[in-house]
């Protein structure tokens, strides 16, 4: 098939007819630029540009991670993950699981396994790490949310999952350090270098 054929088909398919594999699936087969990632929020597709500024979060907390719990641990970034709701196949910018965690029979990483996931806001997609992906998050009983927004140069820490949303979020302005210490996380973030834009 070609691009334009596997567009066409996905623009005539019935959203409700196809799983989140066979999205993926097609989506795949797109030329998706280089250095964007692609997510469905909602049934909705979401292609992001990933920024320097983007990635220099994402590294900071992923080596505070291994730093906590060695290179070992499962942690992953723009890896898809199936979240409850309709259609919530995302790429969390940042993904700690429990160390037990194992693919299920198709090759996913279960939601039931993630403990921590960090979202770093992209102008075009803010609404979702705000919106829909927190609630997500929070009907899945991941303990831990934590956003890192370097247009407000602030993080929002949602702990406390409970009737599908989080009932603690704890404001820190990035230079000022993210006590997550009592959480599954166990560590203490620092914000220091975390780049704005």
């Amino acid at each position: 098939m070609t691009v334009l054929e596997d567009r066409i088909a996905m623009a005539d398919a019935d959203a409700n007819n196809l799983s989140l594999d066979e999205w993926f699936e097609r989506l795949e087969r797109m030329p998706v630029p280089e250095g964007y990632r692609v997510e469905i929020v909602g049934a909705n597709v979401y292609m992001t540009p990933q920024r320097s500024t983007h990635w220099g979060i994402i590294r900071r907390i992923v080596r505070a991670l291994e730093d906590r719990f060695g290179m070992d641990a499962a942690v992953f970034s723009d890896v898809r993950i199936d979240f409850p709701g309709h259609d919530n196949g995302f790429c969390p910018d940042v993904a700690l699981l429990k160390d037990a965690a194992e693919e299920d029979d198709r090759g996913h990483w279960r939601y039931q396994d993630v403990e921590f996931v960090a979202e770093v806001i992209s102008q075009g997609t803010a609404v979702n790490d705000y919106g829909p992906k927190r609630l997500a998050y929070a009907e899945a009983e991941v303990p831990v949310y934590l956003i890192a927004d370097p247009y407000q140069g602030r993080c929002h820490v949602h702990t406390d999952p409970k009737d599908g949303d989080y009932t603690t979020c704890t404001r820190v302005d990035f230079g000022t350090d993210v006590d997550l210490t009592g959480t599954v996380v166990d560590l203490v973030l620092k914000t220091d270098d975390f780049p704005r834009d």
